[in-house]
């Protein structure tokens, strides 16, 4: 069977509320759920999206299997009832005849044997609502993971369709996350323990997954999943914001993310049947950028910067850049602003907003004059004012993203070679773009003689680097990865 479901954590000061609202009139009484899941020593299966567990649900014991599939929303699931009382051990035969089942046969194939990884101990209370749409299960769980002797509070809202369509969860999702501010979390009580067993507070950042297009498919399967992978990128990093507990890399890598989903609106032309979700994109792309352009001027600039001083007998620090003349990523990303950008794809993915997508042909001509347009601005760099050139490091990353994302229906070696001298194109602009914010945080202490010879030192390197740029535009010009306009 398939699983159709969002999970939502719960603020602490919206709990009372949030199971006051789950509980209605009716007051259904809570049911306590006792699971224990397995993996091998290795995390054959959590590797691979498989969760496995054996559960005791009031007076029934049930294990079940879990794979996720590949829009974020839907997760195969087999549930098999136990008759024996034991919840320390599981048995993968019971999934033989499964899809599921046999991608686990496959995982567990060459791997070592099966142990109990953690457990959880939720009480949950549910109600089902019915929606224009369809039947929505809304459950509300409190309680704990625990792993040796670790432990990890739950307390989260999970919005599971019964009967109809995917759009009575989203729907459901909205009114919910909005009365009550919740935030959308990828990541299940099987990835949320396994990180306890781990001893990993944080996950890795999610980078831009690789896109499987066959080039038979036609261009509305190609264009969802070009949409399903950005959707991927976004929410796995924003989860993980949410949660309060994150690195720089993360809102790095979300902002990647909103600028590939931007990059594909404009490639597929979707702007004008879907400007809201452009909108979205942009509003929480440009939030998040004051706190990007902090951890920049804190990393490899400050250091270089300081071996520089200090090799004068100078000792200073590099203002940071004011992060604080805007919110915390983890208020934008939880603000309702962004979770309904992520809900509004979800819904998208599932076909609920679905256009004709553009020819493939007309996608190679879109491509080849962001090609032509980025080896001009690179020969004229020196040139261009500041404007110009951030514009230019803009259209660099659409070329980059685009390509990226039609290389499996382009020329495999002309893509690569094109990405390849785009990578050192984006690079070095890059850099000149951290240089110039960099400069423009030490200009409010230009009155102090540190401040102005750091300023004098990050304004020589870029001159430089200015000076190198337009090298750049005869191997790019070289590379023909689409067809002329």
């Amino acid at each position: 069977m398939r699983e159709i479901e969002l999970k939502f954590q719960v603020p602490p000061q919206a709990r009372a509320a949030v199971d006051a609202a789950v509980a209605g009139a009716a007051r259904p009484p809570r049911v306590r759920l006792q699971a224990a899941y397995f993996d091998t020593a290795d995390r054959a299966l959590a590797r691979v999206g498989l969760a496995l567990r054996v559960r005791r649900e009031g007076r029934r014991l049930v294990q079940t299997l879990k794979g996720l599939e590949g829009d974020g929303i839907t997760r195969s699931e087999h549930n098999v009832n136990l008759s024996t009382a034991a919840v320390n051990a599981a048995d993968p035969s019971l999934h033989a005849d499964t899809p599921v089942g046999q991608r686990l046969a496959v995982v567990l194939r060459d791997s070592s044997p099966l142990v109990m990884t953690f457990r959880t101990d939720i009480r949950r209370r549910t109600r089902a609502v019915r929606t224009r749409h369809g039947m929505v299960e809304i459950a509300f769980d409190d309680g704990v993971i625990t792993a040796g002797e670790e432990q990890l509070a739950v307390c989260e809202l999970e919005i599971e369709l019964l009967s109809g369509s995917p759009l009575a969860v989203l729907a459901a999702a909205r009114t919910w996350v909005k009365r009550h501010g919740l935030w959308l979390d990828t990541r299940g009580k099987a990835e949320r323990g396994d990180m306890l067993s781990r001893g990993e507070p944080v996950a890795p950042p999610r980078k831009a997954s690789g896109i499987e297009l066959d080039k038979d498919a036609g261009m509305d399967d190609a264009m969802r999943r070009v949409v399903l992978s950005c959707l991927e990128q976004i929410s796995v990093n924003a989860s993980q914001i949410s949660s309060g507990e994150h690195s720089d890399e993360h809102v790095h890598q979300l902002r990647v993310g909103l600028r590939r989903l931007r990059t594909a609106w404009r490639l597929f032309g979707l702007e004008e049947p879907a400007p809201q979700i452009d909108d979205a994109a942009t509003q929480c792309f440009r939030a998040l950028g004051a706190s990007r352009d902090s951890a920049v001027v804190a990393g490899f600039i400050a250091d270089e910067l300081h071996q520089a001083m200090a090799a004068i007998g100078l000792s200073w620090d590099l203002p940071r850049v004011a992060a604080d003349q805007g919110a915390a990523p983890v208020d934008i990303v939880r603000d309702f602003s962004c979770q309904a950008l992520m809900l509004s794809l979800f819904e998208w993915t599932q076909g609920l907003g679905t256009v004709a997508s553009p020819s493939l042909q007309v996608l190679e001509k879109e491509l080849a004059r962001d090609h032509k347009k980025v080896v001009a601005g690179l020969a004229e760099f020196t040139t261009l004012d500041h404007l110009a050139r951030h514009k230019l490091r803009k259209r660099a990353k659409r070329l980059r993203y685009g390509l990226e994302f039609l290389a499996p229906l382009l020329d495999g070696d002309d893509v690569r070679r094109t990405l390849k001298a785009l990578k050192k194109t984006l690079d070095e602009l890059g850099r000149y773009m951290d240089l110039s914010v960099a400069i423009d945080a030490c200009k409010p202490q230009a009155d102090d003689a540190t401040t102005r010879f750091a300023i004098g030192w990050l304004a020589a390197r870029r001159e430089a680097l200015i000076a190198e740029i337009p090298a750049l535009a005869g191997p790019l010009k070289k590379r023909r990865p689409v067809r002329k306009p």
